[in-house]
This record gives C-alpha cells, sequence and structure tokens, in this order.
C-alpha cells in the first residue's frame, strides 16, 4: 500500500525542491509493507485452506487490515505535505498520481480476469489515488477546517447509506447499501479521513516549525528504508510470491479437506456483514441459503464453481426467498 507522493522530504521555505528526505518515514512506511504482508499472508492461507473461512476478515485481523490502511493513507497525507507544501509541484504530483492509478487500474484488470467474483474495484490503491487528489484541496487550508473535515469523513459511512450508490459508478464512496464481494475495498468514505489527518498533522509541525526536530530520530535500517522508498514495487511483487510459496506448500503438505457447511457458513456470513447487514441478519440469511442449498443439491456444485451465485437464476431466486424471510422477521 504505497503513498502517491514523490518525496517524503523536508521542505526548505518556499523551494519548490525538497531539502532532504526523512528517512526515518521510509522506515516507517517499511514497517507497515511487512505489516501489510503478514496479514495478505493469512488471506492467502485461508485462500488456501490453511486456515478457515472468514478468519482474514474477522476478530483481530480485521482491526489488523483497517490499522494497516489507515497507516498507509495517514502516511500519504502527511508525505502530500512534505512534498507539495507550501509549494505545490504540480508536475511531479501529476506524474505520480499517473503511476500510482495505473498500477490500480492494472490490479482491477488483472483480479476482475483471474478472480471475477471478488475483483478489486477499488482498494488501496485506488483510494490514495482519488484521496491524495482531493487532499491537495486541504494543504493550505486553515488545520482546523482539514480536521473537521476528516472527523466528519470517519463518522459518516455510520450515518448514512443509501441505495442512490448502489450503482457501480459509486461504488467508489463507501455509502452503498448493497456492494459486491472484493478481496480489496477501501472506498473513499470513511478512509479519506485517515489521509486529511495526516495533512492536519504535517501542517501542524511545518508551520510551528517542529519538523526538524523529527530528523533528528533514528533513520532506521537501510533496507527497511529501502522497501518503504519503494513501497509500490514492494506492494506490486510481494502478493504474487507469497501466493507462489503457499501454492508450492501445498503440493508437499496438503491443507486438511474443509467441511462444506463451515466453509459456507465462514464465507457467506462475512461476505453479508460487508454489506453493512447485523450479525444476527447475516445468521439468519446465511442458515436460510445453507438449507434452500442443501435441500436442492446445490451446495457442493455451488463451492466447486460449477454454477455462479450470480449467474444462475436457482441460487438468485433462492436468496431472493430469504432476503424476504428475514426482512419479515421481526
Amino acid at each position: 500500500m504505497p503513498d502517491s507522493i514523490p518525496d517524503n522530504a523536508t521542505p526548505a521555505s518556499d523551494s519548490p525542491r525538497p531539502k532532504h528526505r526523512l528517512l526515518w518515514l521510509d522506515a516507517l512506511r517499511g514497517l507497515a509493507l511487512i505489516a501489510m504482508a503478514t496479514y495478505h499472508f493469512s488471506w492467502d492461507l485461508e485462500f488456501f485452506g490453511y486456515l478457515a473461512p472468514g478468519t482474514s476478515t474477522e476478530g483481530f485481523l480485521r482491526i489488523y487490515a483497517r490499522s494497516i490502511a489507515s497507516t498507509f493513507l495517514f502516511l500519504a497525507g502527511f508525505s502530500l505535505v512534505l512534498a507539495h507544501y507550501p509549494t505545490l509541484r504540480l508536475n511531479a504530483f501529476m506524474r505520480r498520481f499517473a503511476v500510482i492509478l495505473g498500477a490500480a487500474l492494472a490490479i482491477s484488470a488483472a483480479t476482475f480476469w483471474f478472480t471475477p467474483e471478488g475483483w478489486i474495484f477499488f482498494g488501496i490503491l485506488h483510494c490514495i489515488a482519488l484521496a491524495s487528489l482531493i487532499g491537495l484541496l486541504f494543504l493550505r487550508l486553515p488545520v482546523i477546517v482539514t480536521l473537521l473535515v476528516a472527523g466528519a469523513a470517519l463518522l459518516l459511512p455510520g450515518f448514512f447509506r443509501s441505495t442512490a450508490f448502489d450503482t457501480p459508478f459509486l461504488w467508489f464512496a463507501g455509502l452503498s447499501e448493497n456492494l459486491p464481494r472484493s478481496n480489496d475495498y477501501v472506498p473513499l468514505f470513511p478512509w479519506i479521513g485517515a489521509l486529511l489527518i495526516g495533512i492536519a498533522i504535517a501542517r501542524l509541525l511545518v508551520d510551528q516549525g517542529l519538523l526538524p526536530r523529527l530528523s533528528r530520530l533514528p533513520d532506521g535500517p537501510a533496507w527497511l528504508r529501502w522497501a518503504g522508498r519503494h513501497s509500490l514495487t514492494v506492494y506490486l511483487l510481494h502478493q504474487p510470491v507469497l501466493i507462489a510459496l503457499v501454492f508450492a506448500a501445498s503440493h508437499i503438505i496438503p491443507p486438511p479437506a474443509p467441511d462444506p457447511i463451515e466453509s459456507y457458513i465462514g464465507s457467506c456470513e462475512p461476505a453479508c456483514r460487508q454489506q453493512g447487514n447485523t450479525a444476527a441478519i447475516c445468521q439468519a440469511f446465511c442458515a436460510c441459503t445453507l438449507d434452500k442449498l442443501q435441500s436442492q443439491n446445490l451446495l457442493d456444485p455451488l463451492q466447486s464453481g460449477a454454477i455462479l451465485p450470480d449467474q444462475d437464476e436457482r441460487i438468485l431466486a433462492l436468496a431472493s426467498e430469504c432476503t424476504a424471510k428475514v426482512q419479515t422477521t421481526p
């Protein structure tokens, strides 16, 4: 999850180019990359059947993943100030923005090709690109305004959602009531709030002349700084490497055969909760659909991929029936 900023540097007054990099910031981003890789490794283990379905999206790992995403967006906002305040280097920003956007679109295309049932239509790279572009508007605004907008962005999805945002062109907002499954969904709201907080903190440090003190922080090991400085490259390469390793291991030590019922419930309930439904509603819905799938002998072909849930009329019909049943149950 790289940032979309060309440099994390300390600006020299109004000079259009940075004076030097804050090496500890590279190291911090490197640590965040390690955290991200460990989370994705848990996702890979789940995908290959070594962990129970839903493990990577529940409990501690769910909080862990959100903390990692928040860290990267905070660092992106912090770096945006260091590189473009008080003077916006528009050409440098647009070059970096184009690289991030290109990488995001490439990931969307690749995941749509390989995993269309969970393709990444708006993941962390998409969010960083769009949030950074919007963040430019806040570089010179009063810090209190930026913090207030950040707070509103963080709270908005908890208070407002609408079917008007269910259209694919508005999925990026994070205000939909119904969403397709995605392996990495980081919508603009609430996540832009983390980037705006990063902008506000960096502005306070720069305006109060406190940034030079931070330059005396430990730089961290060179390999960690290298990873942080080349975060986009690390982000794009780490997951194929991890998947290849787990795939190779699966031929040496195969994962245990999954229980079909646990596997279905373990994937159904997290996907249901991702749509903003309560745990009770999701438990009732998934239990209902499981019963109907078993009675119609559709569970095995569904889990094997022989039928696609979003294309098979029988699956769509029973899902609709269970939705209506859950909605009418007091």
